[in-house]
């Protein structure tokens, strides 16, 4: 085994109803667990709303729930993900600005603000996964 490879400090998954309630729980347990675990909250609260949102707007299949992994790394980072079974609804904001008259469509334009970085991943099929990583100090 090797001694340098990292692991991660702390992980935590659950499934979620893909509406809007389990949508606010996932921000509600990102905040406990978040704190629990001795790191700031508000930034990343805001993120996993805005994809936990999406995911119960855009990535709702009946049956099927959405699933929340925060992890946290021995080297200060944190990411969130949240993945489900609409691999073929890919996010399309963030990239480029809504029309100013447009209701929607900011999500991902908070969430390209706020984290360090976020991107997508697919598979396997049919899920995607959206994640975001923030740095904290150590």
């Amino acid at each position: 085994m090797n001694a340098e490879k990292t692991h991660p400090e702390r992980q935590f998954s659950v499934l979620l109803s893909p509406t809007r309630r389990g949508a606010r729980l996932a921000r509600l347990i990102t905040v406990a667990h978040l704190a629990s675990w001795g790191l700031p909250s508000d930034a990343a609260a805001h993120v996993v709303a805005e994809l936990a949102a999406n995911a119960a707007l855009h990535g709702r299949v009946p049956g099927r729930d959405f699933r929340l992994t925060l992890t946290a790394g021995a080297d200060g980072r944190l990411r969130i993900e949240v993945a489900d079974t609409r691999g073929e609804r890919l996010p399309t904001g963030g990239r480029r600005a809504p029309d100013a008259d447009s209701e929607t469509g900011r999500g991902m334009l908070i969430v390209q603000a706020l984290a360090d970085t976020w991107g997508v991943e697919t598979g396997p099929l049919p899920r995607k996964t959206v994640w975001a990583e923030f740095t904290f100090p150590r």
